[in-house]
């Protein structure tokens, strides 16, 4: 039977160490806390290596339990977020006290930027602050869909609850964008490789053949296309330092026009209809809108006040008017459906499925499950996407190969003509 090493606290925060011999790492957790105690830290013991490497080998393992928040320089990453607040609602929901937890959590922090923010936020506890107060004082850390939820979780008495939503909602949320940037490695790849062959020869390999060229066709033209690919290769070989400056330049353009509203919101609804990426784009935005909006309505957050956050989290222009619309119309006393649909992002199985919940009064519920079913939909949307980027990506790498090949072969072509001319000439 496996073995596990555990460091886990007492009711008065004490630290405490051991092993147990139970089949897997959930029954040993649930061993700990029957025992009393708070579990931080369980790993399986490797016989072979010892202890130490075991717990090393934990930290970087699947199957590890570990209260840890490496620090990240002057930010802290979603993913580190999700998993300081899943650790805090299991020390809350245990009955720590939210101070001592915070504490815990300080204790055995290594990173002074994050040893540092929870340092403060236990200062700020102390010194008669509410836990949604001293979040506010870091909102570079603590967004407001975060702090107001704390705050609404604090109001019904039910932080832990809502602490577990929260982690539960960045988890989610991070495992769908970790599906899409796993989707996205392959194309961006290729694209690296077909810059990097492009670059090798418009450099090295084309301004030889040109050498060849003016050796073998004696002053005769040149075929238009091979032209124009000498040209190319001469103005990137030529004046290399220019050419990236002017690529820079137009990235920057790009980036100031994009910047504007009229641009944001014009590449916002591109990305939501373009082929291939668009249905991933826009069921990840509707994933999101419809689990940010359920989870802050679900922890009591008022409906206005969850609109006004969920429009500043959407991430896309165009989903944050229609979420403005729905709020508008919600403060006029009208429904939700209305502004969804006339907004034409989200499909008519979600707006029926929101009229159904605020009928029924199920809104929350009807939102989660929503997300839900998008998530799944997040899935198969990858799964579709990367089968059809693969051979887009292989037919545009060989397309510029092939043209650069094509136009190094044409003067070929030309000179044996020219020999077949001049031959039959001789014979005649």
């Amino acid at each position: 039977m496996p073995k596990f090493s555990y460091v886990a606290m007492d009711q008065k925060g004490k630290e405490t160490k051991g092993t147990l011999d139970v089949a897997n790492q959930n029954e040993a957790i649930s061993r700990i806390k029957e025992m009393g105690y708070f579990p931080t830290k369980v790993v399986e013991m490797d016989k072979a290596a010892g202890p130490k490497k075991a717990a090393a080998k934990g930290k970087k393992g699947k199957g590890s339990f570990e209260i840890r928040i490496p620090g990240i320089g002057g930010g802290v990453k979603p993913k580190v977020l999700a998993t300081f607040t899943r650790q805090l609602a299991t020390l809350v929901e245990a009955g720590l006290p939210l101070l001592r937890g915070l504490r815990v959590l300080q204790k055995q922090e290594r990173d002074p930027t994050l040893k540092r923010i929870l340092g403060e936020l236990g200062g700020s506890i102390e010194a008669g602050s509410t836990f949604s107060e001293a979040l506010a004082q870091h909102p570079k850390v603590f967004n407001r869909l975060f702090i107001n939820m704390v705050k609404a979780g604090e109001l019904g008495g039910v932080l832990e609850v809502v602490l577990k939503r929260l982690a539960e909602f960045q988890e989610k949320a991070e495992r769908i964008k970790g599906k899409v940037v796993a989707a996205m490695f392959y194309p961006v790849a290729v694209l690296v490789v077909a810059v990097g062959i492009m670059a090798l020869l418009m450099i090295v390999v084309v301004p030889k053949f040109k050498e060849i060229f003016a050796g073998m066709l004696n002053g005769s033209q040149l075929p238009e296309f091979t032209q124009i690919v000498l040209a190319i290769s001469d103005t990137i070989k030529d004046h290399f330092i220019l050419t990236v400056i002017g690529c820079v330049i137009v990235f920057i353009l790009l980036k100031i026009v994009i910047s504007t509203k009229k641009g944001r919101k014009l590449f916002d609804r591109l990305k939501l209809i373009m082929p291939v990426m668009g249905p991933v784009i826009n069921k990840v935005a509707i994933a999101r809108f419809s689990r940010t909006l359920g989870t802050l309505v679900s922890s009591g957050v008022p409906i206005l006040q969850s609109l006004v956050i969920v429009r500043e989290t959407s991430g896309n222009v165009v989903v944050a008017d229609a979420v403005m619309a729905v709020h508008e119309s919600v403060k006029e006393g009208e429904t939700i459906t209305a502004p969804l649909e006339a907004s034409k992002v989200f499909p008519p199985m979600v707006i029926s499925m929101v009229d159904v919940g605020e009928q029924t009064g199920a809104l929350p519920e009807m939102l989660l499950k929503i997300a839900d079913t998008y998530d799944e939909e997040v899935d198969n949307a990858v799964a579709a996407m990367t089968s059809l980027l693969e051979p887009i990506m292989i037919v545009f790498l060989a397309v510029i190969v092939g043209s650069i090949v094509i136009a190094l072969f044409l003067p070929l072509i030309v000179l044996m003509d020219k020999i077949g001319s001049d031959g039959g000439g001789a014979g005649e």
